[in-house]
């Protein structure tokens, strides 16, 4: 069995695949993210949400978003090692769980849209070029928590038309020192400011949001894609629940840069099992 895990800073997704794929079982935990998060932490998380039975698989593919050098990563390897019996665990960035889902063995650029964002180049065995993503406060361009965080600045600094303003109020009921606490004094303030990409996404038929999205895809575009070699001539491929759900917008954006998206996918998962099965079946 290989249990393959995709970590985002909202949710965990556990995949539990048959050496055949004949058996697959999934269940979903919170965000693991080893800068928030220490390994007690991690453990007592898995402890209170991990569903699946089987604690022994051959294989454990655990891809982050926070596992991006060799401390971070021990951090989560710890915590799954306590909790599982396998032997074999391999922990990787979440960029480099989308660079596989989406590219495979083959060069291209990889994108994550989510509740943050980031990109690589990739050669089909590993990435070669990466432009920091650097989190929501500076960068993170284009990612649900960007998304909310300039809906939030736009509809508390006056910038929205009355109508939508009323519309956010009325949907969440709250108020403005409500938000300002979530954002300043509690934890995760990014997974705060992503859940309003729902109402984004509910109501982009507004051209104030709509453009509030476009903007920050051709923001994603400009501090990042456009520093990559040969970009016209290589697919460009994107997954998370951003590009997902804002296609429309997305590709507009690209198109603006006479650019062209390849694969969109909600999540990397579908991808990361096809990619190792395929190498386990290489390897055998």
């Amino acid at each position: 069995m290989i249990l393959i895990a995709d970590s985002g800073s909202t949710k965990t997704e556990w995949r539990l695949v048959s050496n055949d794929n004949n058996s697959n079982e999934t269940c979903i935990t919170k965000g693991i993210n080893p800068f928030y998060q220490d390994t007690a932490e991690i453990l007592q998380s898995l402890q209170e949400e991990y569903t699946l039975n089987n604690r022994k698989p051959q294989f454990i593919f655990f891809y982050g978003a926070g596992c991006a050098n060799q401390e971070k990563n021990k951090v989560v390897e710890n915590a799954l090692s306590a909790f599982f019996t396998s032997e074999h665990i391999s922990i990787n960035s979440d960029l480099v769980g989308a660079a596989r889902s989406l590219c495979q063995t083959e060069e291209g650029i990889a994108c994550i849209l989510g509740t943050g964002s980031n990109s690589c180049h990739f050669d089909g065995e590993v990435i070669t070029k990466n432009v920091s993503p650097l989190g929501f406060i500076i960068g993170d361009e284009g990612s649900g928590a960007v998304l909310g965080k300039r809906l939030m600045g736009d509809i508390l600094k006056n910038q929205l038309s009355s109508p939508l303003v009323d519309l956010f109020f009325n949907t969440y009921k709250t108020d403005r020192a409500e938000i300002l606490d979530h954002i300043y004094k509690k934890p995760f303030p990014n997974r705060y400011l992503a859940q309003y990409t729902k109402f984004i996404s509910a109501n982009v038929h507004n051209k104030e949001l709509e453009d509030l999205v476009i903007s920050s895809f051709k923001d994603f575009i400009q501090r990042n894609l456009l520093q990559y070699n040969n970009l016209p001539q290589l697919p460009i491929h994107f997954t998370g629940s951003i590009a997902f759900y804002f296609k429309v917008q997305l590709e507009k954006a690209l198109a603006t840069f006479k650019l062209t998206a390849g694969k969109i996918s909600q999540s990397p998962m579908e991808g990361l099992i096809h990619y190792h099965l395929q190498q386990n079946m290489n390897h055998e």
